[in-house]
């Protein structure tokens, strides 16, 4: 459901705004629930409009990601098996939602590694991540 963040039509002071009436709505004032991006299957991207025909892709479900190894500088795909951990909120961890910052549990070259996850995947489309150090 759409949410719209828009001034109030009064000022502290209790006067009216008119500014504020000129327009009622407008594409900039739009936002949105959160992605909550989830580990399944298959992927599942969702687009969004935005100001200036530009568009936002929502990742709602994900099953691969991008990690970095950062001691071989190098980039692979690898399977997403779950979340280990997301300080974003607690129930993340046990519901398997991916965000900024979660540790997910990755499927590289038959080994079971940790990975951070660097990008937005409610934002982005994609999810990106750093190999963590064991």
């Amino acid at each position: 459901m759409t949410q719209w963040h828009m001034k109030s039509k009064r000022t502290k002071t209790g006067a009216i705004r008119t500014a504020a009436r000129r327009s009622d709505k407008r594409l900039a004032w739009r936002g949105g629930d959160a992605a909550e991006t989830e580990v399944e299957e298959q992927d599942k991207r969702k687009t969004k409009e935005g100001t200036g025909s530009t568009q936002k892709i929502k990742l709602k479900r994900a099953k691969n990601a991008s990690v970095t190894i950062p001691g071989q500088k190098k980039t692979v795909k690898a399977l997403i098996l779950g979340v280990e951990e997301n300080r974003a909120n607690r129930l993340y961890t046990r519901r398997n939602t991916i965000t900024k910052g979660a540790i997910i549990k990755v499927k590289i070259d038959d080994k079971e590694e940790k990975a951070r996850v660097t990008s937005r995947p409610g934002q982005h489309g994609v999810v990106q991540a750093v190999l963590l150090e064991a």
